[in-house]
């Protein structure tokens, strides 16, 4: 199969992108002063960071979901992880801590977190994040989502899905297995098994599957003129084998995270905040929606950084950004 086709200024603007975002990152990591980029686009709009597991969300759930409880079994570990990425709100899982205490399978009573979930609703408070687009069908009868989630989770847990988890061959298996469910379409299959794959209920390479999103799929589009056959996942996986090249050819040097390469799930992101960027930088390239819609503003709290320990990555974290005590609270 032939090469996709790139559409050279905005194939340019994925790499140069992709290193820029992460000077921002890395940049706030040293403490330096703003500006951290003579991008306006960057400047002005807020973006995902290059590496998927270094945002906010995604180490709030490393953190505390997925390596909170070092006792937890495979259903806690499960239920943690799972619940922490169907409300993405940092706020909701701290909640639900404090009100409920310890978030396990044991304990875990749908109609208890109903109530403090429905009084914080009812009170003004989001519960959910904006990031994803959730199914909200009344698929276990209930009126509000939320309530039908936690209906799901513990159908999930009833049904011994974790343990199938667990045992799967594959994260494309573990895919499968979540997809069967309701209120779970393609990409938040593929985002819940990439966010298991965190935690120690098991462990397959990110480059072994990849499922595109909506966003991926625009950029996919402005990225290249044409995919010349290849399946959207497909090209995906390109981009990840062309970091060893890129400098080269474009003088651009692929971002790392503490020696970590973009991975699928990493370059499968980009594509969907390239597209944003692009509604800026190329607004020709029309591709249903031409605005951005959340503007940049720091966040000054501090972020103690935690990667999953069999990505070898920890230790080469600046000691002032380490986490140390995997369980203890983390300021984020």
């Amino acid at each position: 199969m032939d090469d996709p086709v790139p559409r050279e200024d905005v194939y340019r603007t994925y790499w140069t992108f992709a290193a820029e975002r992460q000077h921002i990152f890395e940049a706030r990591l040293a403490g330096e002063s703003a500006p951290w980029t003579d991008d306006p686009i960057l400047s002005e709009y807020r973006f995902c960071n290059a590496f998927r597991a270094a945002d906010r969300v995604s180490q709030h759930l490393i953190q505390h979901a997925a390596y909170g409880n070092p006792d937890a079994d495979a259903d806690d570990l499960f239920l943690r992880v799972v619940l922490h990425r169907l409300f993405c709100r940092t706020t909701t899982w701290e909640l639900l801590e404090r009100e409920l205490g310890p978030i396990d399978a044991a304990s875990f009573d749908p109609e208890r977190y109903d109530a403090v979930l429905s009084a914080a609703f009812d009170d003004g408070q989001r519960l959910y994040t904006n990031a994803f687009i959730l199914c909200a069908n009344p698929a276990y009868g209930h009126r509000r989502k939320h309530r039908n989630h936690l209906a799901l989770l513990n159908a999930m847990l009833a049904d011994g899905l974790p343990q199938r988890v667990a045992s799967a061959p594959t994260l494309a298996a573990v895919y499968t297995l979540l997809r069967e469910w309701p209120l779970i379409g393609p990409f938040m299959a593929y985002q819940l098994a990439i966010d298991l794959n965190y935690s120690q209920l098991i462990e397959f390479s990110e480059d072994s599957f990849v499922v595109p999103g909506p966003g991926a799929l625009r950029g996919l589009a402005k990225v290249f003129t044409s995919l010349s056959g290849m399946r959207p996942g497909d090209a995906v996986h390109w981009l990840v084998e062309q970091q060893g090249s890129i400098e080269d050819e474009l003088a651009i040097r692929p971002p790392t995270l503490f020696g970590r390469a973009l991975h699928a799930i990493d370059c499968q992101n980009l594509l969907c905040e390239v597209d944003k960027y692009s509604r800026v930088a190329f607004p020709a390239l029309t591709s249903g929606r031409v605005k951005i819609k959340q503007h940049f503003v720091p966040d000054p709290s501090p972020v103690g950084l935690f990667f999953p320990p069999s990505w070898g990555i920890n230790d080469e974290i600046p000691v002032a950004w380490r986490r140390r005590h995997v369980g203890a609270a983390a300021h984020i």
